[in-house]
């Protein structure tokens, strides 16, 4: 139920231009990343725990001020 776009990356070509592409270059290091409707970088979460993923999104959106629909 994301009202929000979310980056799929197969290529691995974002991944390589935020810097988080793991040295051995075959995954990206577990981070998110909250980007404004203008673009900007408004936080990086880089301790991204699968368990509780969700709810950390969730609660960094409304800590970031980012309406919901």
């Amino acid at each position: 139920d994301l009202d929000y776009p979310v980056l799929s990356d197969p290529e691995k070509q974002v991944a390589k231009a935020y810097g988080v592409l793991r040295a051995v270059g075959l995954y990206a290091a577990r981070h998110t990343f909250y980007v404004g409707v203008d673009g900007k970088i408004l936080f990086v979460d880089t301790k991204v725990k699968p368990d509780t993923a969700g709810d950390d999104l969730a609660e960094r959106l409304q800590a970031l001020g980012v309406r919901q629909r």
